[in-house]
């Protein structure tokens, strides 16, 4: 999608104005960053060990978030900003990160944390077939199941804006239940304008 090397430079330059922050991958605070995180978990909570694909990954936040609870994960982060690839394996040696759209790889779960709310100039119908075959990729390279996030259409209209898409929860919930599991969550009662779907497959 030739919209994504424009959002690529977008992410890249939060992240040259603001550091390896929240705000440098365009979250508002510390405690919202944390706050999504906790949803998206959620999925694999009760796993000792697994592995995971964290798509957007930016600079490993939740990677940190993981082994500050103790997580034994083989995980990979990928994302479409070559900056932020560069910093997240500045900041954690060792471990895997790619650029890119895509894991490449099968793993246990894989999570989508804002990858669908900054569309820029792209328009609505373009970017949700963008949403539905991402959704379809995460499937695929999810043996356990996968979560993602994404700004919901019942925020407050004088607060949206025209370069961020605003989600249809019951339709993608819809979507994954008829497509993907029996085992779908939706999580919209944790006090930010957006929701966390969890797929868990069989």
């Amino acid at each position: 999608m030739s919209a994504l090397g424009e959002i690529g430079r977008y992410y890249s330059e939060k992240l040259a104005a603001h550091g390896a922050s929240p705000r440098g991958v365009d979250w508002n605070s510390s405690a919202s960053q944390l706050l999504r995180f906790t949803q998206l978990v959620r999925l694999c909570e009760a796993d000792a060990r697994f592995s995971l694909n964290d798509i957007g990954c930016g600079y490993g936040a939740l990677l940190d978030h993981l082994c500050g609870l103790g997580k034994e994960c083989d995980y990979l982060g990928v994302d479409i900003s070559e900056a932020m690839i560069a910093k997240a394996g500045a900041l954690h040696p060792g471990c895997r990160f790619a650029v890119g759209e895509r894991a490449g790889r099968v793993a246990d779960y894989s999570v989508a944390s804002g990858i669908f709310s900054v569309r820029l100039s792209t328009g609505d119908d373009v970017w949700l077939a963008h949403i539905l075959r991402t959704l379809d990729q995460l499937d695929a390279e999810s043996r356990r199941g996968f979560a993602f996030n994404c700004l919901t259409r019942y925020s407050d209209p004088d607060l949206m804006r025209e370069d961020l898409y605003y989600a249809d929860p019951a339709r993608l919930f819809d979507h994954c239940k008829t497509r993907f599991a029996r085992n779908v969550t939706l999580l919209h009662d944790y006090g930010l304008y957006e929701f966390t779907m969890l797929v868990r497959k069989a």
